[in-house]
């Protein structure tokens, strides 16, 4: 097995080729789309290989035969039949009024001077100068017009958080690609790529023509790696690598496709650097998600597998933002499972794999100010006193751990402060952080325990309840250890050959009090 250059950071479809490096060959996903429509659009997350795959479509349409040969499209493509390409990138920065006008008006003059065409007057609106191009372009090769958008809405995004300059940037963007539908018959292909999906009424109601395949299953893996290309394209970088702990780091993002999907940017970043990190997540911390989690109340423990009609993964506008929405669309969740009910489609989310969860989850523990040695100390200890069944011990270090709980939660709506949910969140995201193999709300046949642990060969099934004021502790731990016997908590693990010990913790509304607990083996 012949080793090749790895193509981290890559963009240049040529310069992969050229350059030997290696390459999963996405051509006859691209020969279905040329050939199937003619206007598309597709979301996925950062760094899942969309500026390569219109960098492809681009000297693919442009005729550069050479570069195809060896794939699956070249024996398929009339290699005579060239197009003039119009690829468009936002990927600047647009933090401040009239960034997005002068960025469009360079990018066409840029395209003018490479084609040969007399440059459009400088005082010409970018819409304008577009449609005038656009003909040009048809005129001057005869040709219809390939138009290629990356980061299509990047504008937008940089904006979030100035709402004025956001719908300002967003109803630019309206009338510039309208422009590309008002212009058809100059046009034979259109490809628009970005992260999120604003819906078409709020952003592309101009070009309301566009074949959304973000989740088609057809093109599930138009972006990323399967397990098939880690197994073949890239076999000869396995050797050394476990490769179940591959599968459980970086595989899991679906999008209704037959398998499950690796960011292209963990795979590659493994295979160079040899070791199982979070290479994906440190590229940009989503601070903009912690603060809407808070804003919005959001419980960390109900992010994973609460049912959503799937039109929410697509409601997304300036003043229209949903938690959920926008982390399945930057890739902090993906489709767990769907099913229907009546005439809609459901959806459960869930973190995509170990990398994401453990992230964010430390990230989201850092944002609050909880990440600190002391508390990465106290959360390993909890594990080795789980592990040595000192369940005792495990309650009053539990008490000190969860003490003085983030402010933010208790003020985002009074939600989480009122109930035993913010001692789980915590609980949650610190086993999270450390890479503990845990589960939320875990189903059984007659019911949900609310956290269940998998450590040192033993099963623990927690239960988190608060002492209801009228309430003493043994009565409350009873309800508690009630619950998880009536609703057979334990029956799901057996099966694991391993010891399952039910939990019951309880909380005093004073934080200083440690939990009350109690333990069984059913």
């Amino acid at each position: 097995m012949v080793r090749r250059k790895l193509p981290i950071g890559i963009q240049s479809f040529r310069a992969i080729r050229e350059d030997g490096c290696y390459y999963v060959d996405k051509t006859p996903l691209i020969h279905q789309l040329a050939f199937g429509g003619r206007h598309y659009f597709l979301s996925r997350p950062r760094r899942f290989g969309k500026s390569l795959l219109l960098d492809t479509m681009r000297e693919l349409f442009a005729g550069n035969e050479p570069l195809f040969r060896g794939l699956d499209i070249h024996n398929r493509w009339d290699w005579k039949d060239k197009f003039p390409v119009l690829r468009l990138s936002f990927g600047a920065k647009y933090n401040e009024p009239g960034d997005l006008a002068g960025n469009v008006r360079t990018q066409l003059a840029i395209i003018e001077r490479n084609a040969g065409i007399d440059p459009a007057p400088e005082d010409m609106n970018g819409p304008d100068r577009l449609q005038v191009l656009l003909g040009s372009l048809r005129q001057k090769t005869g040709k219809q017009v390939v138009v290629l958008v990356d980061e299509y809405d990047k504008p937008i995004l940089d904006a979030l958080e100035d709402p004025e300059l956001a719908r300002t940037n967003r109803d630019y963007l309206r009338g510039f690609y309208g422009v590309v539908k008002d212009s058809a018959e100059h046009v034979r292909f259109v490809f628009v790529t970005g992260v999120s999906m604003f819906s078409k009424v709020s952003l592309f109601s101009g070009l309301n023509n566009l074949d959304d395949i973000s989740l088609d299953p057809r093109y599930s893996s138009v972006c990323g790696y399967t397990d098939g290309d880690l197994d073949t394209v890239f076999a000869p970088e396995l050797p050394g690598l476990d490769r179940d702990e591959i599968r459980r780091w970086y595989n899991g993002y679906n999008w209704r496709g037959d398998e499950k999907i690796y960011n292209p940017f963990d795979a590659l970043l493994l295979f160079a650097k040899r070791e199982f990190r979070s290479h994906w997540f440190e590229t940009g911390t989503p601070h903009f998600l912690y603060r809407l989690l808070l804003e919005q109340g959001e419980d960390p423990l109900k992010l994973e597998h609460q049912p959503i009609p799937a039109d929410m993964l697509s409601k997304f506008d300036v003043d229209d933002i949903d938690l959920r929405a926008v982390m399945f669309q930057t890739g902090y969740l993906t489709i767990a499972d769907e099913e229907r009910e009546g005439l809609k489609t459901l959806f459960a989310l869930k973190f995509p794999n170990e990398e994401v969860r453990h992230s964010f989850s430390g990230g989201l523990l850092a944002h609050l100010g909880r990440e600190s040695y002391d508390d990465l100390k106290r959360t390993n200890g909890l594990l080795e006193l789980l592990a040595r069944n000192d369940f005792t011990g495990f309650a009053e270090l539990l008490g000190a751990h969860l003490s003085g709980i983030p402010h933010q939660w208790r003020d985002a709506g009074g939600r989480l402060g009122r109930y035993e949910s913010h001692h789980a969140a915590m609980l949650y995201m610190s086993f999270c952080s450390v890479g503990a193999d845990l589960r939320v709300e875990d189903a059984g046949s007659r019911g949900r325990a609310d956290l269940v642990l998998f450590h040192g060969g033993q099963v623990f099934v927690l239960e988190l309840k608060m002492r209801e004021e009228s309430e003493n502790a043994d009565a409350a731990l009873e309800r508690a250890m009630a619950q998880m016997r009536e609703r057979g908590y334990a029956e799901k693990y057996r099966a694991r050959g391993e010891p399952v010990h039910l939990l019951g913790l309880v909380f005093n509304r004073e934080e200083r009090h440690p939990p009350a607990i109690r333990a069984e083996r059913p």
